[in-house]
């Protein structure tokens, strides 16, 4: 039994797809099958149930996934260890960052994290801020920025790098545009432009929504906020952006404050208290980048 068999068995149980997997572990598909099956030969059972479209975890390949999950933590812990020992940072960083996240703050840390560490190898992945949130609590991200309606998610440590209000962002013309400031109901009847659901201002929309007992018309989703706003400019419907986010694009859009959406969209980085020196450094790094810059963009 192999540590990459592990690795291997964990990503394919967290991905349930073998193609996924072998694109998170970088190698090929046949790669991780053929790795998975001959973990299955020594262990004796299946490991999962490929009858399916998704891979899911036989009973075997549910009592053996937390013990490989322990076993890689420890294979890390002794690198770790060494590393401190030696005064080195070494290994294997993973950064998670919300899809649609322009951020440059966090790509200058990432710079300097490299320049004064270079025996570190940094892979950087984009995914709903829902999702990366679990994949740091479950150790396959170090660290993510993510898009939250609370300071720290349950079980993490997090900083805040950004709190700002929703808006309804309007073109020329609009019935709402002569306004200043909206409410929820005054949203009634319009077709709505926002983020896809599991990213940081879509659920403060949704559940300012629901507190308020309002069902808005979701009628186009987008990731990117330039998508967004690009869409209600043409008229397809008003767009849902964080304050500083219209900003941006006031040249084209009215942004108009939600009185009702009194919750803020936050911004922030993410990790689990590990111990980890790489995770550490990677963080002194991003609070001095964060510092130092102007905020370029908002929670997601």
């Amino acid at each position: 039994m192999e540590l990459r068999q592990l690795e291997y068995f964990v990503a394919v149980a967290e991905e349930r797809s073998f193609t996924r997997a072998a694109e998170r572990v970088h190698i090929s598909q046949s790669g991780v099958s053929a790795q998975i099956r001959q973990l299955e030969r020594e262990l004796g059972a299946e490991l999962f149930d490929r009858s399916a479209r998704a891979a899911t975890l036989t009973a075997a390949g549910k009592a053996a996934l937390e013990h490989a999950r322990a076993a890689l933590a420890a294979a890390a812990a002794v690198d770790q260890a060494v590393g401190e020992v030696t005064a080195l940072i070494r290994g294997h960083l993973t950064v998670g960052m919300v899809i649609g996240c322009t951020v440059t703050p966090l790509f200058d840390a990432l710079a300097a994290f490299h320049a004064a560490h270079p025996g570190v190898q940094i892979t950087l992945l984009e995914d709903s801020s829902d999702r990366l949130v679990e994949r740091v609590r479950a150790g396959t991200l170090d660290l993510a920025l993510v898009g939250t309606t609370t300071t720290t998610p349950d079980g993490l440590q997090a900083t805040a790098i950004t709190s700002e209000r929703l808006v309804a962002a309007v073109p020329p013309g609009h019935p709402l545009a002569a306004r200043d400031r909206v409410t929820l109901r005054d949203l009634d009847g319009n077709p709505i432009v926002c983020m896809p659901p599991g990213t940081g201002l879509r659920t403060v929309f949704d559940e300012a929504c629901a507190a308020r007992g309002v069902r808005p018309a979701i009628a186009l989703q987008a990731s990117a906020p330039d998508a967004i706003a690009d869409l209600a400019a043409r008229g397809l419907g008003v767009a849902i952006l964080g304050q500083s986010m219209a900003q941006h694009y006031r040249d084209r859009l009215t942004a108009l404050i939600i009185d009702d959406a009194e919750a803020p969209a936050l911004l922030a980085l993410v990790s689990r208290n590990t111990g980890s020196p790489a995770v550490r450094e990677a963080l002194r790094c991003c609070h001095r980048a964060f510092s130092a810059r102007p905020r370029d963009r908002e929670a997601r």
